[in-house]
């Protein structure tokens, strides 16, 4: 076999391993999101409203939430925040058609507050939560 031959079956099998690494991200990451919206543990709240809903999951001293509009279709504004006692919120704000989040703290055995939000007239505010 002539150098040539042996690059290109070298060339095939570096694609062929790129693409079957790149296939397992994909795979993996659609799991997750089709369990919880990405969030890992055991759903602790769930804090309704108006336009949708905030699900809360707490697991190993983190707190995870996502929201999820009642009605989906066309991007609308949504946002999810969580914020540990002492800490600054993080925060998914923008376009989605289905949910934002998932956002994760690790809040330990600290009280978390909570916020979601879909469109622009329906939100909530959890207060101090799981103190």
């Amino acid at each position: 076999m002539d150098s040539g031959g042996i690059r290109r079956r070298l060339a095939l099998g570096a694609a062929v391993l790129a693409a079957t690494g790149a296939l397992g991200l994909v795979t993996s990451g659609t799991a997750q999101a089709s369990t919880a919206g990405g969030c890992d543990g055991q759903e602790v709240r769930a804090l309704p409203f108006s336009s949708g809903v905030t699900h809360v999951y707490r697991h190993d001293g983190y707190v995870c939430a996502v929201t999820v509009a009642r009605h989906t279709g066309g991007p609308q504004a949504m946002s999810v925040s969580v914020q540990a006692r002492g800490g600054r919120p993080v925060v998914d704000t923008g376009l989605y058609r289905h949910h934002a989040g998932p956002v994760t703290v690790h809040a330990g055995h600290r009280c978390v507050w909570i916020k979601g939000s879909v469109g622009q007239h329906g939100s909530v505010s959890s207060g101090w939560i799981l103190c």
